[in-house]
């Protein structure tokens, strides 16, 4: 039985993941914003869904735009389990549009939610993990960031940005004891509040410019991107919540870097493996292998 804190656990895969990982034993810390205000009815959900789950659920506030919010969230679940093995960094949010109709600070706050945030989140248990000499960061990325699609510019730039922290905290902390697994969704259209919530340009003179020319396009996205489905029907995001489940419960030592839950063949997969070759070679080269898997590596 790990003890597990997810962010942006109010919905979607959150909230799957949540579920999921109670349903397995696991105990849960499924956190978001406000879960006594506006996430009231989400938080009462996730406990109705749970009662009678092997293991438990609890929410807890944390926003991960606020580095206090982190850290009282660690604490408490400190105080309450004594421990936390695992963390999954889900918390996101999704902006669609013509790119130059951004402004500089809609793009700075999606960079502050969806990359940001989970730096804020790792300054609060990394202390933590260190002394434990142990745990998991298992980051919810996007296939997106290997393939940009239209029309998601902050989004995908902000995802990639994730990415790279992800990449660079593992170089860090590996030596530690702590793995990390970054797991990349396919699209999903439908069982999640990704869309529902989406945000839009601020900007809707210059979207106007684009309207003649790049407006249909904006206009179909949703039915375009349902063309990647194989047979036709959006892909249920339960299989990420499925793959979160079976990374965590995996042995220590044999998670993986890299993984995929996707029902669209969107093909991260392509890249991922000629991406760990370079990671691999560069180690190699630098003479810093004991930084990929700490002081036994060869």
């Amino acid at each position: 039985m790990s003890v597990v804190l997810i962010t942006g656990a109010a919905t979607g895969m959150g909230a799957l993941a949540s579920v999921s990982l109670a349903a397995a034993g696991h105990n849960v810390y499924a956190s978001m914003r406000d879960p006594k205000g506006r996430n009231a009815k989400h938080a009462q959900d996730l406990l109705d869904r749970t009662a009678d789950s092997p293991g438990t659920l609890s929410v807890v506030e944390l926003d991960v735009l606020s580095e206090d919010s982190a850290v009282a969230a660690v604490e408490t679940i400190v105080e309450e389990s004594g421990r936390l093995d695992v963390v999954v960094h889900n918390a996101a949010h999704l902006m669609m549009g013509v790119t130059e109709a951004f402004s500089p600070e809609e793009v700075m706050r999606a960079f502050d939610v969806n990359a940001v945030g989970a730096l804020r989140v790792n300054r609060a248990v990394l202390p933590l993990m260190r002394r434990q000499e142990s745990g998991l960061l298992l980051w919810v990325g996007s296939g997106t960031t290997r393939a940009i699609p239209p029309f998601l510019g902050p989004y995908t730039a902000a995802k990639a940005a994730f990415d790279a922290f992800a990449e660079s905290t593992a170089w860090d902390v590996s030596i530690y004891g702590i793995e990390t697994t970054i797991l990349m969704p396919g699209v999903f259209t439908e069982g999640t509040a990704h869309f529902a919530n989406a945000g839009f340009p601020a900007d809707t003179k210059r979207s106007a410019e684009y309207e003649e020319r790049i407006g249909p396009f904006v206009a179909s996205s949703g039915e375009d991107t349902e063309r990647l489905f194989p047979d036709g029907a959006p892909a249920d995001p339960q299989i990420v919540a499925d793959e979160i489940a079976r990374i965590v419960e995996l042995p220590v030592g044999s998670r993986p870097r890299r993984a995929i839950a996707d029902g669209s063949d969107y093909g991260a997969e392509i890249v991922n493996g000629a991406a760990e070759e370079l990671r691999l070679r560069l180690a190699r080269r630098m003479g810093v292998t004991d930084l990929l898997y700490g002081a036994s590596a060869k």
